[in-house]
């Protein structure tokens, strides 16, 4: 997906109250000076950011906005592009579907978004149909916490570029995989695709240090029959694009 109009260049002050991003324009803008953008994450967002990053915006163009401007892409100190905006992350997975790009994925006639299902009172991301095969289930993940050091859970060292999710407890997520082993257990596909939406995660695994029940879950499910996929974007400026798949380690 292709970012319209241009995103803004600024330098991030700081991120607070979950939704706001204090930021200062680089020299081409100097008329917006120092202002307040608003953030679409409501996560975490542990090691995404630090004061000093630069920070990409896009003009909603909406005068009725208090916040004028979005977050989109923080570009950080060790060169690292992070999307922090997950509502694209659907766009972003179908636009890669339909291009080909995901092959575990290919043949499917018909690609819906956000359909009721389940039991949880559930919405699935991504719904792939085709008369001559069974019914796939889609559930998107974006994947944006890079591990660095020591894991306080076992004094062992994270491994470079290890990629995890969640970045918190997530009982939403907990919920998900116990909506795709049922579709599995109904006779249908089930994926859980992990999006990953930071240039430095090379590897993809469930979060054990930070959510260990969503961790047994994870791993439960593969046991059980959904399919578990890791893809990295290309992330610039001017664009977003599906890119290739990463291994994923449970």
């Amino acid at each position: 997906m292709k970012f319209s109009p241009p995103l803004i260049k600024t330098t991030l002050l700081k991120r607070y109250k979950r939704f706001l991003a204090d930021v200062v324009s680089d020299s081409s803008n100097d008329e917006l000076g120092e202002f307040t953008a608003h953030c679409p994450n409501t996560g975490s967002m542990k090691n995404c950011w630090q004061e000093g990053d630069t920070a990409w915006l896009l003009d909603s163009q909406n005068p009725k906005r208090k916040y004028l401007y979005t977050w989109v892409l923080n570009h950080n100190q060790q060169g690292d592009w992070i999307c922090i905006n997950t509502h694209l992350a659907n766009q972003v997975v179908s636009e890669g579907i339909e291009e080909g790009v995901v092959e575990e994925l290919l043949g499917y006639e018909s690609l819906q978004q956000e359909v009721k299902y389940g039991d949880e009172n559930s919405r699935i991301d991504l719904l792939l149909t085709d008369p001559s095969k069974p019914d796939c289930y889609v559930e998107i993940k974006t994947v944006t916490l890079l591990e660095s050091g020591l894991n306080e859970k076992t004094g062992e060292a994270f491994q470079a570029g290890a990629g995890y999710f969640p970045d918190a407890v997530s009982t939403r997520g907990q919920k998900h995989i116990r909506e795709l082993v049922s579709m599995v257990e109904q006779g249908h596909r089930a994926v859980l695709f992990f999006l990953v939406q930071h240039t430095g995660i090379k590897t993809v695994s469930p979060a054990a240090h930070i959510d260990p029940k969503y961790a047994d879950l994870l791993h439960d499910a593969a046991q059980k029959g959904v399919e578990i996929y890791a893809y990295n974007t290309h992330i610039s400026p001017a664009e977003i694009k599906l890119h290739q798949a990463l291994p994923v380690i449970i």
